[in-house]
């Protein structure tokens, strides 16, 4: 595991990205399961990774690593879980690409939230970029015919919102260890599977399946970006993550045979493009502070 914190970060948030990208194309793979057996099998596997690289960062202060984080660690826990469900939810009754845009949408809910609770100033560039983003949205959710998936376009902003919750949090208590956080996260996640489903058992390729999403693409995408955003700054990890944007909608169209609108496409292209110029604001911003 030390071998992993000694890569650059940046490196190490792209990996996260490229591994996360593929969560939409295996959630439409499955083949019988519910989106709840999903998330249960989904969440299964990443407590296992997850366990696993703590007992090997932490060894035997494996348990007071996780009680360090305390009550703003639990409630994180338990925030960042929607998003966990919200995200299987999403992807099962909406489009990648619609998915994907959406999750970038994070950066203005966060811009938003941090004006609300925390009394930041919003500049007109970011309050124009939330415009922009506003523009965008409303082009995507427009050519949502199907009640469906109008649906889980919806539950899709669960996600972004609760990441932006759960920054917040960090933020307001900097001590708490995000790797902890995800464990609690996964907990949560697979209870709601487990009260959602009527059973969990599944055929050995859905496991299989649970078990990529859950051990490669969650587990890896998210232990790979928490590491590599300790020694990257924020403008250039938002950036990096763009990949997962990307990348998830053309996964989806060269292996599970989904073509998005083109009023998808070009709506998503305008949320990215307010994210960048989000992000460009900010790093602009540092780089005159120094």
């Amino acid at each position: 595991m030390n071998v992993i914190k000694t890569l650059p970060g940046p490196f190490l948030v792209f990996f996260g990205a490229v591994s996360l990208s593929f969560g939409g194309l295996i959630v439409k793979s499955f083949e019988g399961s519910t989106l709840w057996q999903i998330l249960f099998w989904r969440s299964f596997f990443f407590i296992i990774v997850v366990s696993f690289f703590l007992f090997f960062t932490y060894k035997k202060k494996f348990f007071s690593a996780l009680t360090k984080s305390g009550i703003p660690g639990f409630i994180g826990g338990a925030i960042l879980s929607l998003g966990f469900a919200s995200y299987v939810f999403a992807m099962y009754e909406t489009t990648v690409a619609n998915t994907n845009f959406i999750i970038q949408t994070q950066t203005l809910f966060l811009a938003i939230f941090g004006y609300v609770f925390l009394k930041e100033t919003i500049s007109k560039l970011t309050f124009f970029c939330i415009l922009l983003a506003i523009s965008g949205i409303f082009l995507m959710l427009g050519t949502s015919i199907s009640p469906g998936e109008m649906t889980g376009n919806l539950v899709a902003f669960v996600m972004p919102i609760s990441f932006a919750i759960l920054i917040l949090i960090v933020r307001k208590y900097p001590e708490v260890d995000m790797i902890p956080l995800q464990l609690v996260a996964g907990i949560f996640a697979m209870i709601i599977g487990l009260l959602m489903s009527p059973t969990i058992i599944i055929s050995s390729k859905d496991i299989f399946l649970g078990f990529l999403a859950g051990f490669f693409q969650l587990g890896f995408g998210f232990i790979f970006i928490t590491i590599g955003a300790r020694s990257t700054p924020s403008a250039f990890v938002g950036i990096i993550m763009l990949t997962e944007a990307v990348l998830g909608p053309l996964w989806a169209w060269m292996f599970a045979n989904e073509n998005p609108p083109m009023f998808v496409l070009i709506g998503g292209s305008i949320v990215i493009t307010a994210v960048v110029l989000q992000f460009l604001n900010k790093f602009l911003n540092k780089k005159k502070a120094y």
